[in-house]
């Protein structure tokens, strides 16, 4: 009964403890729930109802409410605030790298950064798992579920038929797929045109004259390696460019510079090369360097993500940029809002960019064209 009379006071503008005198505290104290249902002369339950956006406050107690807590700087405890809503405030990130992809990749760092920076005024913590296999990924998510130790997660690195988003809605799993939306899946997806860069990259380098146009793919089964594959192929087609056979690689640097080489050998090497990630191409630069080979006059260069290092690097680097922070950003903000019933707010996500540098140039006179 005492909850039924907290949430009456409130909807009446809280008239039991109007006569109430704000409670003294000692000097450097910090205020208290109790000392803002004084200040809005409501009680304590109903100051966690509006904490908590819970229906049964007025308008006016509601206002009252806020209007005390930013006159006393009073914030929520977040372990409080979980307990109350039976929530864990915590979001999770489970990703199966290989270690040392993710640490020599800033996009990695950046994308982290970028969710971090959404949930921290949201007062949400990240609980980050890298795995090395499909096994203990599938484990990582049942414990998740099981220990009610997350609220949602983020599903990224989303592969061709991937088996996550039916197993996170089995496990009851609120969660949002970064990428491209998944036909036939309940869970829904945030992400840019990825080939729309890819597609722009063919067109600067067939502007200044390149006819053989390689490409460096990412890993076998990324949906992402698969688009930006795509993106290659049906621009050359839209060219009327032959196609050069693509060499894959796993977007580290080692199997860049491989995948470098292996195009460099064929009896008619391409003149430009685009790769699926700024790493692969920086190590490509090193590579045909360590041919022998001049960049930009001999080869041309095209990465993808910009990351902090490829306008550093001799030549700079012409790649297509995301912005990967507001991309996390954003992430996680529509992630907390589906985890709290909530509707996001409308999502914009800026599209991608192409950087042009001095990795790229018209190709050698006399160069094997078609």
């Amino acid at each position: 009964m005492a909850q039924g009379r907290d949430q009456a006071s409130g909807a009446a503008g809280g008239s039991r403890a109007e006569s109430a005198p704000p409670p003294r505290r000692g000097r450097g104290s910090r205020p208290t729930i109790g000392d803002v249902a004084a200040l809005a002369k409501v009680s304590k339950a109903t100051v966690s109802f509006v904490v908590n956006d819970r229906a049964g406050v007025s308008p006016a107690a509601r206002r009252r409410v806020r209007a005390a807590m930013e006159d006393l700087g009073w914030q929520p405890n977040a372990g409080a605030r979980a307990l109350s809503n039976k929530r864990a405030q915590t979001l999770g990130l489970v990703m199966r790298r290989q270690p040392e992809l993710l640490s020599t990749d800033p996009f990695f760092p950046q994308f982290v950064a970028g969710i971090e920076t959404g949930l921290a005024p949201l007062g949400y913590a990240l609980v980050l798992q890298v795995v090395p296999d499909e096994d203990t990924e599938r484990q990582a998510y049942e414990r998740l579920a099981r220990d009610g130790r997350v609220d949602g997660v983020f599903l990224t690195d989303l592969r061709v038929d991937d088996p996550r988003p039916a197993l996170v809605t089995e496990l009851g799993l609120d969660a949002l797929i970064v990428g491209p939306p998944q036909p036939g899946s309940r869970v829904p997806a945030i992400g840019v045109d990825d080939g729309s860069g890819i597609r722009r990259a063919v067109s600067h380098l067939r502007s200044l004259g390149h006819r053989r146009i390689g490409h460096v793919c990412g890993a076998e089964g990324y949906v992402h390696t698969e688009a930006r594959r795509d993106a290659w192929r049906g621009a050359l087609a839209d060219a009327g460019l032959a196609e050069v056979p693509p060499v894959e690689a796993d977007f580290t640097g080692a199997s860049g510079a491989r995948a470098t080489h292996q195009l460099l050998d064929l009896d008619r090497p391409p003149t430009a090369i685009v790769y699926a990630n700024d790493l692969m191409a920086i190590a490509g630069i090193t590579a045909a360097t360590g041919r022998g080979l001049r960049v930009p006059e001999d080869l041309s260069v095209v990465g993808f993500d910009d990351i902090p290092l490829a306008d550093c690097i001799a030549p700079p680097l012409t790649t297509v940029r995301q912005d990967v922070l507001t991309w996390g950003n954003v992430a996680a903000q529509a992630l907390a809002a589906r985890t709290e019933g909530r509707a996001p707010e409308q999502i914009t996500l800026p599209p991608v960019e192409f950087i042009i540098r001095s990795s790229t140039a018209p190709p050698p006179r006399g160069g094997r064209q078609e």
